[in-house]
C-alpha cells in the first residue's frame, strides 16, 4: 500500500522541507543544499537543534517500546520523515514480530524510500501512505487496508504538531488530532512531541522566524497549549515533560548534561 488519491508529486529542491532539515540534523544524506543551509542557520541561533532532533528519535523509540510492551500490535506513524535506523517498525517488531506498522508522510523523498520502509518482519507488516497529515480521511482510509481500527493502535505524531497551526480555517491542528483520535479504539496510545518556547524562548523564536521566512509555518507551544492535545485521554507517567526526561534511558540522562532541549513529550491512552 503506497500512495493516495493525489497526483504524483515531484521533489522540490528550491525550498527547504522540514523532514530534510531534520535529516541533516540527524546526520543523514537525504537532503539538499537548501535544506542544509536552513539547518545550519537555525543551529546558529538555536544550538539545541541537533540534540533536540536526536532526543526526539530516542523518545520515539522509548514510547513505541512502551506501547508494544503494553500489548499494542498496530502502529500508525504520521509525519514519518526520512528513514533513520532503527525505524519505528524495527523497534515495534523487535518487541512483537507480528506488529503491523503504517507510515504516512507527504515528502516525495520518503516515498522514494518506501521500499526500504516496507522491509518489516516476516510475521508482521510494514506499509506506507503518501499523504498529508492534514488529510485524516485519506490517511485513515488507506491505513485501514492494513490496520484494524476496531482494535488498539499506537498513533504517533513525533515533532509534527509544531508545523501545524491552530486556526479552524487553516491547519486546524486540534480538529485534525480529534479526527485521528476519534478513529481509534479504546486502549489506543497517542504519542506526541512538540517544540516549546517555555524552556528557551529567545532561541526558539529566532528558529521559528527562520522556518517561517523559508516558507515553513512553525508554531512553538507552551505547556498549556501542548496539554490540550491530550484532552480526554489518560496520560501515562511521568506525564508531559521535556523530551529527554520521558522515561529516560542512560543515554538520555547523559544527554541532559549537554543542556536543555526545548521540546515537550507525552504519551496517553484512550479510555
Amino acid at each position: 500500500m503506497t500512495g493516495s488519491d493525489a497526483a504524483p508529486v515531484r521533489i522540490d529542491t528550491s525550498r527547504p522541507h522540514p523532514a530534510r532539515v531534520y535529516d541533516w540534523w540527524l546526520g543523514g544524506k537525504d537532503n539538499y543544499p537548501v535544506d542544509e543551509e536552513l539547518a545550519r542557520r537555525i543551529l546558529a541561533v538555536d544550538d539545541t537543534a541537533v540534540r533536540g532532533a536526536r532526543a526526539n528519535r530516542r523518545f520515539m523509540h522509548r514510547a513505541i517500546r512502551v506501547a508494544a510492551e503494553a500489548g499494542i500490535r498496530q502502529f500508525l506513524d504520521i509525519g514519518t520523515g526520512i528513514p533513520t535506523e532503527p525505524n519505528l517498525h524495527q523497534v515495534a517488531q523487535q518487541v512483537a514480530p507480528e506488529s503491523k506498522v503504517v507510515y504516512a508522510d507527504n515528502d516525495p523523498i520518503v516515498l522514494r524510500h518506501a521500499e526500504a520502509l516496507l522491509r518489516g518482519s516476516a510475521a508482521g507488516s510494514t506499509d506506507y501512505v503518501h499523504a498529508d497529515a492534514r488529510d485524516p480521511d485519506t490517511i485513515l482510509r488507506l491505513a485501514a487496508e492494513s490496520l484494524d481500527f476496531s482494535r488498539p493502535v499506537a498513533l504517533s505524531l513525533v515533532a509534527l504538531t509544531h508545523y501545524l497551526g491552530d486556526a479552524a480555517d487553516g491547519d486546524d491542528v486540534h480538529g485534525v488530532l480529534k479526527q485521528y483520535v476519534g478513529a481509534l479504539a479504546p486502549g489506543s496510545h497517542l504519542i506526541l512531541s512538540q517544540v516549546t518556547p517555555d524552556l528557551n524562548p529567545e532561541a526558539v523564536e529566532k528558529a521559528a522566524g527562520l522556518f517561517r521566512r523559508s516558507g515553513t509555518p512553525f508554531h512553538p507551544r507552551s505547556l498549556g497549549e501542548f496539554s490540550r492535545f491530550f484532552d480526554g485521554l489518560r496520560l501515562l507517567g511521568p506525564g508531559i515533560i521535556p523530551v529527554t526526561g520521558w522515561r529516560p534511558e542512560p543515554v538520555d540522562v547523559a544527554a541532559q548534561a549537554e543542556g536543555i532541549v526545548p521540546v515537550y513529550a507525552g504519551v496517553a491512552v484512550k479510555p
